[in-house]
């Protein structure tokens, strides 16, 4: 079945109670405060590499500053792949916990770092951690969502991340002139302050614990929320290890879907960090000014952070995987669009196209794939999937470069990542209907 609707079908059939909407939105409201942390981790480099690089302290050349980026994606890419696996074996609240207390702690370390070394570092740590949430948070708030809200709910978590780059860029504009650039990453660290609520409030993922025969545990727990224990998808007897999860990933049987998943996913993080970084200066060659070239960015940030709702309330209708298809086919539209001469505001609805064609579908896309996987190895094969899109991720600034070399017109840039969009909608359109668990 074409919708995340289709998780729970098979559930409520048999008379199993959902969980409320209120105790649904509780999941959701606590992962959204480690999504906004996260995408506040995110965007504070951008934030604060003017100051960095007019530290006369570490003098950093460009290429030095280039590789500060890289770092922290290098991270993100392992710790996505080796938390979101662990977190399957040895549960999904602890992880998710320790990932949001590495990288907000690393804020401090990088905030007080002497050398470009110890920022390195630090940035490359916080990465691990940045990796494990968004695998985490997805199994999680995909698990505690009633059937018919899946992909909003997911919609509603994930915004987080466009808000918290976007308060990066505020808090920066507020304190970097006065304070520097240290202050800006230290307001990092907040998040702290809600790891004990989190560890409170958020529940263990029922899945887990019956993966790993901790009956007692999910009764309560299931009790506690007022739903049905899961039933267990793993052999009688069997408790879920690593083996077994990998095994589960990289089954032959689940091939297909897994590179139709891992196409699209490499081609929609592609398209959102080589337009993030490329955009402002392929429209000043387009003959655009600085400050309306820099305005098509936050125009496509903002469509992301409304879009990813919007999207996920008409995935939950009309199924996500058509829903996403046509998203990236829309999103390609609007790239290829801004290849020709038109007025201002015309653009600026080609660029708001353009970010509810890419952010916004690949989050949706993201929470697909986490409503496909058996529960088991939700966390983790979401991680897989996303540490290999992190390669498109390095990817997209890199091919917008590589074109910004060539001796041709800007508008060839909006044709390739056109292309691209085109491949991430051809990829989800091929992957095949879940199968009844």
């Amino acid at each position: 079945m074409d919708s995340l609707k289709g998780v729970g079908a098979g559930a409520k059939a048999h008379g199993a109670k959902e969980i409320s909407p209120g105790k649904s939105l509780l999941v959701v409201l606590l992962c959204w405060i480690a999504i906004f942390a996260e995408g506040y981790d995110v965007g504070v480099l951008g934030a604060i590499l003017p100051s960095l690089a007019a530290d006369t302290a570490w003098n950093l050349t460009p290429i030095q500053l280039g590789a500060m980026g890289s770092y922290t994606l290098f991270g993100m890419l392992i710790g996505g792949i080796v938390i979101s696996t662990l977190s399957d074996v040895y549960g999904r609240k602890p992880m998710f916990l320790m990932c949001l207390t590495l990288f907000a702690a690393c804020m401090m370390v990088t905030a007080w770092s002497p050398t470009p070394a110890w920022f390195a570092v630090s940035r490359f740590v916080a990465g691990l951690g940045l990796g494990g949430i968004i695998p985490v948070a997805a199994a999680l708030t995909v698990e505690y969502s009633p059937s018919s809200r899946k992909s909003l709910n997911y919609g509603i978590m994930y915004s987080g991340y466009s808000l918290g780059i976007l308060a990066a860029a505020l808090v920066g504009r507020e304190l970097v002139a006065d304070h520097g650039w240290r202050a800006v990453v230290l307001v990092g660290a907040a998040p702290l302050v809600f790891v004990p609520l989190l560890a409170w409030l958020l529940p263990e993922s029922l899945d887990y614990l019956v993966g790993q025969k901790r009956n007692e545990a999910a009764r309560k727990l299931a009790a506690r929320l007022g739903v049905e224990v899961p039933a267990t998808v793993q052999k009688p007897g069997a408790k879920t290890g690593w083996r077994e999860v990998l095994g589960e990933i990289f089954a032959p049987r689940n091939a297909f879907m897994t590179i139709c998943f891992w196409v699209a996913l490499f081609s929609g993080l592609l398209l959102v960090y080589g337009l993030a970084q490329w955009l402002p200066q392929i429209m000043r060659k387009s003959g655009y000014d600085l400050g309306d070239a820099l305005l098509f960015l936050a125009v496509f940030s903002f469509t992301s952070a409304i879009g990813g709702i919007v999207l996920g309330k008409w995935a939950d209708r009309f199924g996500p995987r058509r829903t996403v298809a046509l998203a990236y086919i829309a999103g390609a539209f609007g790239i290829a669009a801004m290849a020709f001469q038109s007025s201002i505001w015309l653009n600026y609805t080609f660029v708001a196209i353009a970010g509810f064609g890419t952010v916004s579908a690949s989050l949706v896309l993201t929470g697909y794939l986490a409503s496909h996987l058996k529960p088991f190895v939700r966390a983790a094969g979401t991680g897989w999937a996303l540490s290999f899109a992190r390669i498109g991720a390095l990817s997209g600034p890199l091919l917008g470069g590589y074109i910004a070399s060539l001796n041709v017109g800007p508008q060839w840039n909006f044709y390739v990542f056109a292309g691209v969009a085109l491949v991430a909608a051809l990829a989800t359109l091929l992957i095949p209907a879940k199968r009844a668990d």
